[in-house]
């Protein structure tokens, strides 16, 4: 007779091996060399930001699993705090970052960072879903390769300046003074305590 451990781990093997994001669920197998997918090419859907209403001057900042946060948040603070203007030269009151599957958190990040370093920023947070379509091949000869379509979870938030709609869900009003010193504070006694 199995423990209730052992039947759990035996249940959730073949869940754990199609949910592995390095293989399409079309491609996992136990027949030998049909496990040798690789993605080739990868599309978004073009769905339309959910967010309502924004000046034609935002800063749209697309965050992807490969950016590197530091990169961000320099161009932006730098464009945010007033030491870059545009090409017509208005200082950026409103940006808005985009993330979709694992870029979702560095992407909740880049903004919580940005809140701290700008302060008196307005911010509404839209969560919703996009569909990706994935191609992916069999590096063996003659082997059909397979299309594959997921709905990842995303992520918009806007940044603003500006006083933006406190009905509109999603709205969160800028920190104070003393809320945003004590995140500073609690930032830098736990950057200080990492070995």
């Amino acid at each position: 007779m199995k423990s209730s451990s052992e039947a759990c781990s035996a249940a959730m093997e073949p869940q754990s091996a199609s949910l592995s994001p390095s293989l399409p669920s079309s491609s996992v197998s136990t027949k030998p060399g049909q496990s040798h997918f690789r993605r080739i090419s990868q599309t978004e859907d073009g769905s339309p930001y959910p967010i309502q209403g924004l000046v034609a001057d935002t800063l749209y900042m697309r965050v992807k699993g490969g950016s590197k946060i530091c990169n961000l948040l320099r161009f932006v603070t730098a464009r945010m705090q007033g030491e870059s203007r545009d090409d017509s030269g208005k200082l950026l009151r409103q940006v808005v970052f985009t993330g979709s599957g694992r870029a979702v958190t560095k992407t909740i990040t880049c903004v919580e960072i940005l809140k701290r370093k700008v302060g008196g920023l307005h911010q509404v947070s839209k969560l919703y879903y996009k569909t990706v379509m994935e191609v992916w091949a069999n590096p063996q000869q003659g082997a059909a390769g397979t299309t594959t379509q997921r709905t990842v979870p995303a992520i918009c938030i806007l940044l603003s300046k500006d006083p933006l709609d406190p009905q509109d869900p999603g709205y969160q009003p800028p920190q104070n003074h003393t809320e945003r010193q004590r995140a500073l504070q609690e930032d830098w006694s736990a950057w200080s305590q990492l070995p």
